[in-house]
């Protein structure tokens, strides 16, 4: 009986292997697709060049966080005062 639970316990690890690099694929192609898309709408957004460059070089020191902060912060400062360029 023992013997029968361990084979079927490895003969399951190479997919937990499987299921754990997806997992971490998706999660640097999702890191990846916010940090593109973040230097897109910082390029795109009405920001004086000054605070553009603040935010692409705030965002290439700490990709993700930079990033995070440029959608829940910046980008709606920008939305807030159009005009300025």
């Amino acid at each position: 009986m023992m013997q029968a639970q361990l084979a079927h316990q490895m003969a399951l690890a190479p997919t937990g292997d499987i299921v754990i690099a997806c997992a971490g694929a998706a999660v640097v192609v999702g890191a990846l697709a916010l940090f593109f898309g973040a230097l897109l709408s910082i390029v795109r957004s009405d920001l004086t060049t000054g605070m553009k460059l603040v935010w692409i070089v705030f965002s290439f020191m700490a990709p993700f966080l930079g990033s995070l902060l440029w959608f829940l912060i910046g980008r709606r400062d920008a939305q807030r005062r159009p005009g300025i360029a």
